[in-house]
């Protein structure tokens, strides 16, 4: 699989790169729309994005780096060279979130309404992005065979892109990128359809789904993240799991008008 779009002399133009910044501009889109809805100022949502993405791929990098710092401490250089791949999405969810609660505080606004606003730009990103690890013929899952991708139904082009010097293997970045998919309309069905939504607990349901597909497909990848032995996606995943279901079910035991995600929506008493 060719990971660049096209070469001129030496520059070249990622795959990798351009579904990062699709994903961020589709991401940016629909953010912006619900913000609208509560009447937040158009040029939060744009510096906001801006501020989240620079320092979100800084986190996602580091985290990377620090948990294989053997590949890099030869060449410290290569640190640097994000548009190879490398990019952890744990550690820019953390960075990300870091810097969203430092700037909504600095312009006065609910940090978890934003991260409710951005949870569905955040995982239809996800699902866009790990397009990228395809065409860098990375993040695969174990050895396979042509038989068994046929039998699981995957487009002949994704097979081919599975082999990798000559060998087959599970289309992990696929399986994840579908389950952001999937989770993506779960979230936007839950905002339109649930009622007593409360603030935040679109946030929890984004750290439970991805977390719980996270944790499955991370048994199939062999590039993980090790740390004692462990995986530190799966260990991560875990964490945030139990933190969402305990943050939803202690909003859920909140008064009922208090902190809905839609204050000016009439409940039933």
């Amino acid at each position: 699989m060719n990971p660049n779009i096209f070469t001129i002399g030496n520059f070249s133009i990622r795959w990798y790169s351009v579904l990062i910044l699709l994903g961020v501009i589709i991401g940016y889109l629909l953010a912006s729309k619900e913000a609208k809805k509560f009447d937040l100022p158009k040029d939060f949502v744009f510096d906001l994005t801006f501020w989240v993405v620079i320092f979100g791929i800084i986190g996602a990098r580091l985290y990377y780096v620090i948990f294989n710092f053997n590949l890099y401490k030869d060449n410290i250089i290569d640190i640097f060279k994000v548009w190879n791949g490398g990019l952890a999405i744990h550690g820019g969810i953390l960075f990300g979130f870091i810097t969203l609660v430092i700037y909504c505080k600095i312009r006065d606004v609910n940090p978890f309404r934003m991260t409710d606003i951005a949870v569905p730009s955040l995982i239809i990103a996800q699902a866009i992005g790990r397009w990228g690890n395809f065409f860098n013929s990375e993040a695969h899952g174990p050895v396979t065979t042509l038989e068994n991708l046929k039998s699981l139904f995957i487009p002949d082009f994704i097979i081919k892109g599975m082999k990798i010097g000559g060998i087959y293997y599970h289309p992990t970045f696929l399986y994840e990128s579908l389950w952001c998919l999937l989770g993506f309309i779960v979230i936007l069905l839950i905002r339109k359809y649930y009622k007593y939504l409360k603030v935040g607990q679109l946030t929890c349901v984004y750290l439970m789904w991805y977390s719980v597909g996270r944790v499955f497909i991370e048994s199939l990848r062999t590039d993980s993240l090790m740390f004692m032995g462990f995986k530190v996606a799966q260990l991560v995943s875990l964490l945030c799991f139990v933190i969402g279901l305990i943050c939803f079910i202690y909003l859920c035991f909140n008064r009922l008008k208090k902190g809905l995600y839609y204050p000016k929506k009439k409940v039933k008493e």
